[in-house]
């Protein structure tokens, strides 16, 4: 099987010995590591409220990451459009795409990123309601308008027609995606001839669904003239099994308590996962991560990762490394999410 292209989501994890700043500093030199290896693209999420996420504003992440990095395209994974006026969204991303020029991704979904109280105060003072996800198709629409400077939308007033337009001379435009985790997702994609990506990190469920409908359903579109996709997943890789398993489950253990209503706390070191207190289902929760998520030593995780490009007809992975650290590690590095894409990306060449 050919190796894929590898890439990166980040959700800027936060671990129990980290200040924002560090997990910051750690996402940084990630990033440079990407970077010298040559990986494909860089994606930040938008979660909000979360202790051990860190991730909640993919501009100002993005705008970080684009400075100290030089090859390597930055982008939204994503941005949650309901949470934002598609106007301030276009403005954010031209002036990106003006800055590093042909580097930025802005990738778009629909789902809040938090629970409905954060999102009621992200929409709630600009007096803006649950029907902003009705609307999201129109609000995709209007970010595309607006970043096209000879474009721009019309707002008619008084008879007479206002043009709007994020910058006023822009030369390019960021690459935009829509993202999504339903089969709805993959049906507005495929209608207005958008990349797609399908958030097949987050169960592993209902991927080869999604991807078939955006292939059968997908409509030529200039930027995007046949269907272009890739698969996310979870992967940690280390020199043996054991290792990597020891480094995934402080996360499975967060995405398990996530998942069963538990209080959501900063991510686990290893030591202190190992002791952790779990419910039945919790525990069933990890261990099916375990075998679901990308999680060996090198060659194990090539393995499955060529496997999954194969099986879902990709020829780029993104990869969401989550592995966490050992106590007594640099705060402000995450030495063994550097490692994973370190020991990946050789293993692929191999």
């Amino acid at each position: 099987m050919a190796s894929p292209q590898l890439s990166v989501l980040d959700l800027v994890p936060v671990r129990t010995d980290q200040t924002t700043a560090d997990a910051l500093a750690a996402t940084t030199s990630l990033a440079q590591t990407a970077d010298r290896l040559g990986f494909t693209r860089y994606w930040v999420a938008e979660h909000h409220n979360m202790p051990a996420v860190a991730a909640t504003s993919p501009p100002v992440l993005i705008a970080l990451l684009a400075a100290q990095t030089s090859q390597i395209r930055v982008g939204s994974g994503g941005v949650m459009l309901p949470n934002h006026a598609p106007l301030a969204v276009a403005e954010q991303f031209a002036l990106l795409e003006a800055a590093f020029p042909g580097r930025i991704d802005l990738g778009l979904g629909r789902a809040p990123g938090s629970d409905p109280v954060t999102s009621w105060a992200l929409r709630g003072a600009a007096g803006r309601d649950d029907t902003d996800v009705a609307n999201f198709p129109q609000y995709l629409d209007d970010v595309m308008a607006l970043m096209d400077s000879t474009v721009g939308v019309r707002v008619p007033i008084r008879g007479q027609d206002y043009r709007l337009r994020a910058t006023p001379s822009a030369t390019s435009t960021p690459r935009q995606w829509l993202l999504g985790s339903s089969t709805y997702s993959a049906h507005l994609a495929a209608a207005k001839g958008l990349p797609y990506v399908f958030a097949h990190h987050f169960s592993g469920q209902g991927t080869a669904e999604a991807l078939e409908i955006y292939r059968r359903e997908f409509r030529p579109s200039e930027e995007t003239p046949t269907p272009t996709t890739f698969l996310t997943v979870n992967v940690v890789v280390a020199d043996t099994y054991e290792e990597a398993a020891a480094l995934a489950v402080p996360n499975l253990q967060s995405m398990a308590r996530l998942r069963t209503g538990a209080p959501m706390t900063a991510l686990d070191l290893v030591e202190d996962a190992e002791k952790a207190d779990l419910t039945g289902p919790q525990q069933a929760m990890v261990a099916d991560g375990l075998v679901r998520n990308v999680v060996g030593d090198p060659g194990q995780a090539a393995e499955r990762v060529r496997a999954l490009a194969a099986e879902f007809d990709v020829d780029e992975v993104m990869v969401h490394p989550v592995a966490s650290a050992r106590k007594g590690e640099d705060p402000r590095r995450s030495v063994a999410r550097e490692r994973t894409l370190e020991l990946l990306a050789a293993a692929l060449v191999d």
